[in-house]
């Protein structure tokens, strides 16, 4: 998300990602590592892109939610924001957990059907790579489909004290929007591996609707609060994105 009213902080749906989805996080995991693929695409051709992730990946990150070698996985589609189209991530407890994964899925998705698997990948042929490591969240329902808001900033050198004022001011705001089911999901990650961005904020609805709402009462919940513009002043740059969850597991 964005900064909001008063230069407080908000979060996305991202997922995602991690995409942010990263929002799907298991609270009950001492540690979640997120690996997020952020995909341009070419806009003529990206639904079929998202026809061959459901013929012929959906089924490969399936298996390994039922193996348990991840823990989740998410595929968005771009609604709002700016030049990625696409986000997939999966989650996994352990940095050697999530990059065995990676490797593992990757050649399941080749053996499965490589034509298809190269389609997909002159479709979308430009991406980056993030790694995450969840600092805070908490997931409500598990339910597939909905929206997700996703907000990528740049933080300074004090980006410790920002996952602080997450914890202190924004935290409570957002598990009572899970509790009472206006939310499913929200995130707060932090950068291990990968661009510019430091921190990573999810949000996650069961539409937009929803969503926007939900983002309306946490920017209401702490507008004027001088917690917010310590926030701001940390992580003062940011790119927001509304994604689509066309797919995810839980």
């Amino acid at each position: 998300m964005s900064k909001l009213m008063g230069g407080a902080f908000v979060l996305q749906a991202g997922a995602c990602l991690l995409f942010a989805g990263a929002a799907t996080a298991q609270d009950e995991s001492p540690e979640s590592y997120v690996y997020s693929t952020y995909s341009v695409c070419d806009l003529a051709k990206q639904e079929r892109a998202d026809e061959i992730f459901g013929e012929v990946d959906k089924a490969v990150f399936d298996a390994a939610v039922t193996d348990k070698s991840i823990t989740g996985y998410g595929y968005y589609a771009h609604h709002t924001g700016g030049r990625w189209r696409r986000a997939q991530y999966f989650i996994a407890p352990s940095m050697d957990a999530l990059l065995a994964a990676q490797k593992a899925t990757g050649d399941a998705i080749d053996d499965k059907n490589k034509k298809l698997n190269d389609e997909a990948a002159g479709i979308c042929g430009q991406h980056d790579d993030y790694i995450w490591l969840r600092q805070a969240g908490k997931a409500g329902s598990a339910a597939p489909g909905g929206y997700g808001f996703s907000t990528y900033y740049v933080c300074d050198s004090r980006e410790k004290q920002a996952d602080a004022l997450v914890a202190q001011l924004y935290a409570p705001v957002l598990d009572k929007l899970v509790a009472d089911g206006k939310l499913k999901t929200w995130g707060w990650l932090e950068h291990i591996v990968g661009g510019k961005f430091r921190r990573l904020a999810t949000m996650t609805a069961s539409d937009l609707k929803s969503l926007t709402a939900a983002r309306g009462e946490l920017v209401a919940a702490v507008e004027g609060n001088a917690l917010g513009d310590q926030f701001t002043d940390i992580c003062d740059s940011h790119d927001d994105y509304i994604w689509e969850i066309n797919f995810s597991n839980p």
